[in-house]
């Protein structure tokens, strides 16, 4: 009990943290829509693919928190099994985009023109603060296999066992009486015995 409670702590905490980088995420890409809209034609323009990039990674990020708290409360192991996926695909899908922008020095032509210049703007301020940027980076990667980690432990450490045992109406516990309302129990006298034939006797003496 005290295990599973303390990993189901950690899971939780941990998966708090991708959710406030998922609520960021999505602040920033309203941010940008409703500058761009405000200093951009739309109609004049493609669609603004970096800013539903960033609001598309933000929302998934946002579902995926919400499916690992209700997977580290029931400790369903189908809930955690897919819990654990969805966070690995999602680092695989950060771990190729870095390899692709280490390998491949063009790798800015893959991408479509962005009209807001919101692209090139984050591109200038994440080479301006490289080590933070750097370090936030691993940080969140980092979380993401913890959690991972974490819900495979929860997953190996099972379900409560209370779920097993009967339920506590079956029984009178011992030393609680005012938990259930039992039957009241009827007093037991201790005296000696009361026969049928004792009030004939005294009768009889009596009319002696």
């Amino acid at each position: 009990m005290g295990r599973r409670s303390c990993v189901k702590s950690l899971l939780k905490h941990a998966n708090s943290l991708i959710g406030m980088f998922a609520i960021a995420t999505i602040l920033y890409a309203l941010w940008m829509l409703t500058s761009w809209h405000r200093d951009v034609h739309a109609d004049n323009h493609p669609l603004p693919w970096f800013i539903y990039t960033f609001f598309a990674l933000g929302a998934s990020l946002c579902l995926i928190t919400c499916f690992g708290h209700i997977a580290a409360e029931t400790v369903n192991g189908c809930c955690l099994y897919s819990y654990a996926l969805f966070v690995f695909l999602f680092f695989m899908l950060e771990v190729a985009v870095i390899v692709e922008i280490l390998l491949d020095r063009d790798w800015e032509e893959d991408f479509p023109e962005d009209p807001t210049g919101n692209f090139g703007d984050l591109k200038d301020f994440i080479m301006e603060n490289f080590q933070m940027c750097k370090w936030i980076g691993f940080s969140i990667m980092t979380i993401q296999g913890l959690c991972m980690l974490l819900a495979m432990i929860l997953k190996a450490l099972g379900p409560d066992n209370e779920a097993n045992y009967e339920s506590d109406d079956n029984y009178i516990p011992e030393g609680v009486p005012l938990l259930t309302n039992y039957p009241p129990q009827l007093p037991i006298v201790v005296g000696d015995p009361i026969h049928g034939y004792r009030n004939g006797s005294s009768s009889v003496k009596f009319n002696k």
